[in-house]
């Protein structure tokens, strides 16, 4: 069994996730011994009981948090024996704290520290002073800590001996676990977020007006306000606190450590406020804020890596020929021609708006058009975009022609990138951005996966948050919808391949050099042939690469090629080929799925082989819709409240949706007017490239914001 799976952590974990401990243990070891989220999801449904991507990420991550609480545990009880304090007690507490912030509490009386104040007090020898007051029985504290006066040692008056004596006890205080405890959990309930301009810089951080004088409770504070707040504080213009009030905080320490009304009491009463103001607020603080903004990353991280995933997953149009336009008025439009592979085939500059070149830019599209058998046009939504999509409809080209605004956010990044400069070492980068615009059309997903996620334009915050988190979240997503849909081996580019399951950058060169230099694979057994790629990668691979025409037809499939002989077995039992299976519905009706079943294959895999069967291959994503702007509708100052616009959703945030309508510039659908029902989380609603109906509410031109409204 491996050292992830402790059977605390099991069972912690299935009680967290409302799954049971064998599906937690097989998930596990699964990914112990390097299985992917998406094979074990696809691939190994039996062991987990179906677990889907999300629970086995879930499994996966919190077994990582565990463990780093484990490391960490070892680390504690090393230090408390290397120090001879680790006694059965301790070791137990030790042992049994669930969290970070627990555990450090229990060690943090025992932690190396720097010379504090209450180090200080003790090395004078004040240390007895301040146990016979914290006692808090019938004292005269001044009396007993006139015995302490010693001017060797600094202590040159008793009123130096009960300060110092104070510091010991504020600290003992602060480093109080069940003060600790409940202090964290009043803050937790109880904290505000502050937030203050800081003086002579209200113009300057204009764009952070809205938190000059705001105060929200810290529980309750959405994500995108937690990072907003923070970013102003971090660039110099706002102050923030994330406090409860002072007295409240001050009356549950006297709570827990005053024991009566003597001289003695009061001594301990000074000291608790002494603890809070320079040692315990701070302290939780910046645990709360800490808190907060794992929160708040957590909820922008969601709604991104929700976001890409529509966006990966949007409609293809498929294999077309395409002419792709990445528009420009004043160094003109750049013009490429793409195979149905989305291969380059021409690439041309027109100009547009001269009237000598409007002409010969008529004609050149015209040309284009004709020579090269173009089935539809990709049209860049940037700058010009709307221009040039009125200049290519005015030219009377075929109606079955489609004209399609297409997204280029990050098409710039791309084009600069090493993967561009790969593909197309022989042009400029206003060429590799136009064959990118035209690949985002016919396949979003297989282009989108060259640009780093954080470029695409659907984040929120995404430079606050926590970057690795980030990081690993968007590649588990665009893992997962790259292995949904599938991957053409002899067709796909190397950072395709790199995020099919099992693969990554290296075995992804190694299949394109190997594919360069054989022809087309003819068969998955051949990926075998790929220096590098062993047992292991081909199992965690090969069912999610296609090879369409190949030497056996289950290739073209997601049936794994572990499970190719009970296909067989199904075709030889009912006297046909398995070509006849595929083809012939009458002949699948025919197989008894239970006939196949066996300790390591079940239903739900026999079940899958069946599906793959009537629809080899099947890509998940929905069918292509056409989308036209309003005509007439190019720029901000052409819209008035009240007009309904055709839109397109862009990016979609906790506070909303952002919907292009054609005008440059990307409206915004509060949450608040996203249906006539009350909305909790715009996903609910919209998605991202949905094609949406928006009225117009407000257009500020000076500030550049649209208001748009779906509610009818």
């Amino acid at each position: 069994m491996s050292e992830l799976l402790s059977s605390a952590h099991s069972t912690l974990i299935a009680r967290e996730l409302g799954i049971r401990e064998h599906q937690v243990h097989a998930a596990a070891e699964l990914l112990d011994e390097g299985s992917t989220v998406p094979f074990i999801a696809r691939y190994r449904k039996e062991a987990t009981g179906s677990l889907d991507e999300i629970q086995i990420a879930a499994i996966r991550d919190r077994l990582e948090q565990l463990r780093e609480l484990d490391k960490r545990r070892e680390a504690i009880l090393k230090s408390l024996e290397e120090q001879g304090k680790l006694t059965d007690e301790l070791k137990e507490k030790v042992a049994t704290a669930g969290t970070m912030a627990i555990l450090e509490d229990i060690y943090l009386p025992y932690r190396p520290k720097r010379r504090t104040k209450a180090t200080i007090a003790k090395e004078k020898g004040l240390e007895p002073l301040a146990q016979r007051i914290f006692e808090q029985g019938d004292l005269d504290p001044l009396a007993a800590a006139a015995e302490f006066v010693d001017s060797a040692k600094g202590v040159e008056t008793p009123e130096d001996a009960l300060a110092g004596a104070r510091d010991i006890i504020a600290e003992s205080i602060n480093e109080h676990e069940l003060v600790r405890a409940q202090m964290r959990e009043l803050f937790a309930r109880a904290a505000m977020f502050r937030c203050k301009v800081v003086a002579g810089k209200e113009e300057e951080g204009a764009k952070y007006r809205d938190y000059f004088d705001w105060e929200e409770p810290v529980a309750k504070a959405p994500s995108h306000r937690i990072l907003a707040m923070r970013r102003g504080a971090a660039e110099g213009f706002l102050i923030l606190r994330a406090i409860p009030a002072e007295e409240e905080a001050i009356a549950l320490i006297e709570s827990l450590v005053i024991k009566g009304k003597g001289a003695a009491s009061e001594q301990v009463r000074l000291a608790a406020k002494d603890c809070y103001k320079r040692l315990l607020c701070l302290s939780m603080e910046t645990e709360l804020r800490l808190e907060a903004k794992k929160r708040a990353d957590e909820e922008a991280i969601r709604v991104f890596a929700e976001n890409l995933r529509q966006l990966l997953l949007a409609a293809p149009l498929g294999q077309r020929r395409v002419l792709a336009i990445d528009p420009g008025f004043r160094t003109g439009c750049k013009v490429v021609c793409l195979d149905r592979q989305g291969k380059l085939l021409h690439n041309d500059t027109i100009f547009i708006l001269s009237e000598s070149g409007t002409a010969k830019a008529a004609a050149t599209i015209t040309h284009l058009v004709e020579k090269f058998g173009i089935e539809a046009i990709a049209i860049g939504n940037g700058t010009a975009g709307r221009e040039t999509e009125t200049f290519v409809k005015s030219l009377g080209l075929p109606r079955n022609i489609l004209i399609v605004m297409v997204n280029e956010s990050g098409a710039s990044v791309y084009s600069a990138s090493e993967a561009a400069r790969e593909e197309f070492p022989d042009h400029d980068v206003t060429v590799r951005g136009s064959v990118s615009i035209g690949r985002r059309l016919i396949d979003p997903l297989a282009e989108l996966v060259k640009i780093d996620p954080k470029s695409i334009g659907v984040g929120q915050y995404q430079h606050d948050v926590d970057q690795p988190q980030l990081k690993k979240s968007l590649d588990d997503v665009v893992m997962s919808c790259v292995n949904a849909v599938g991957v053409e081996v002899n067709t796909a580019s190397k950072q395709l391949l790199t995020y099919v399951s099992g693969l990554g950058p290296q075995l992804a060169g190694n299949i394109v050099a190997f594919r360069n230099e054989n022809g087309p694979f003819r068969s998955r057994e051949e990926l075998k042939q790929v220096s590098k790629l062993g047992p292991k990668a081909f199992q965690q691979c090969a069912g999610f690469l296609r090879i369409r025409d190949g030497e056996n037809p289950l290739d073209a499939s997601a049936v794994h090629p572990e499970s190719y002989p009970i296909v067989d077995a199904m075709a030889k039992d009912l006297g046909c080929s398995v070509e006849d299976l595929m083809r012939d519905e009458s002949m699948r009706k025919k197989i008894q799925l239970a006939k196949y079943v066996t300790d390591t294959v079940g239903m739900p895999t026999l079940q899958d082989i069946l599906k793959e069967l009537a629809k080899p291959g099947r890509d998940p994503r929905q069918q292509f819709e056409a989308f036209s702007f309003a005509e007439g509708i190019e720029k901000m100052e052409d819209l008035r409240p009240g007009m309904k616009l055709p839109g397109i959703v862009t990016n979609i945030t906790a506070f909303g949706a952002f919907v292009d309508i054609g005008v440059h510039q990307d409206g915004l659908v509060h949450i608040s007017q996203l249906a006539n029902k009350f909305v909790k989380d715009p996903n609910d609603v919209v998605k991202v490239h949905q094609q949406v109906m928006v009225t117009v509410v407000e257009v500020d031109l000076q500030r550049r914001r649209i208001a748009l409204t779906m509610k009818s």
